[in-house]
C-alpha cells in the first residue's frame, strides 16, 4: 500500500471565504491506522467463507426483537417445557424484508406464533402459528412488510 501524505489542508468555514487556511502535518499514525484496518478487512474475507447464525437460547416463552435477526432461537434440552416464540407485528418491530429467523427445537413443542402479521407454511398455504416437534428446525422468512413464510423438518 502506498504512503498517505500526512499533511491536510483546514478550509476555512465561513460564509465570505471558502479558501484553505492552513497546513498541518498529522504524521505518520493515520498511515499506520489505515494498514492496520486494510489488514483486519482481508482477514475478514479470508475467515468468512459464510457468516455463521448467532444462537439466543430460550428456555420461556419469548417475542423476537430486533437483535434476533439474521439468527437462530434454540429451544433447548435442559426446557422440558412447550413454549411458544412469537414473531412480532411490523408496526411493533420492522425486521427488513429479507430477515430470516431460524427456530430449532431439542425437547417437547415449540409453538411458532405471530401476532397480527402472516405466516404462511411454505407447500401447504396454511398461515398462522405453526408447531415444531422435538428436534425441529424451520426457517422463518420475511418476504414482504407484513409477510413472512416459513418452511422445515418437523414442521406444523
Amino acid at each position: 500500500m502506498a504512503d498517505i501524505s500526512t499533511d491536510y489542508t483546514t478550509w476555512s468555514t465561513t460564509a465570505s471565504s471558502n479558501s484553505p487556511s492552513a497546513s498541518t502535518n498529522i504524521g505518520t499514525g493515520l498511515d499506520d491506522n489505515l494498514r492496520a484496518i486494510q489488514a483486519g478487512v482481508a482477514q475478514l474475507y479470508i475467515d468468512v467463507p459464510g457468516i455463521p447464525l448467532g444462537q439466543q437460547s430460550k428456555s420461556a416463552d419469548y417475542t423476537l426483537a430486533l437483535g434476533d435477526a439474521n439468527k437462530h432461537v434454540l429451544h433447548p434440552t435442559t426446557d422440558n417445557n412447550p413454549r411458544t416464540f412469537t414473531i412480532p407485528a411490523n408496526s411493533s418491530v420492522a425486521f427488513s424484508i429479507g430477515t430470516m429467523v431460524t427456530f430449532v427445537n431439542q425437547i417437547n413443542t415449540v409453538t411458532i406464533a405471530i401476532t397480527t402479521d402472516t405466516l404462511t407454511q411454505a407447500g401447504t398455504g396454511s398461515t398462522g402459528s405453526r408447531t415444531l416437534a422435538a428436534n425441529g428446525i424451520a426457517t422463518a422468512l420475511k418476504v414482504s412488510s407484513t409477510g413472512w413464510v416459513i418452511n422445515g423438518a418437523g414442521l406444523s
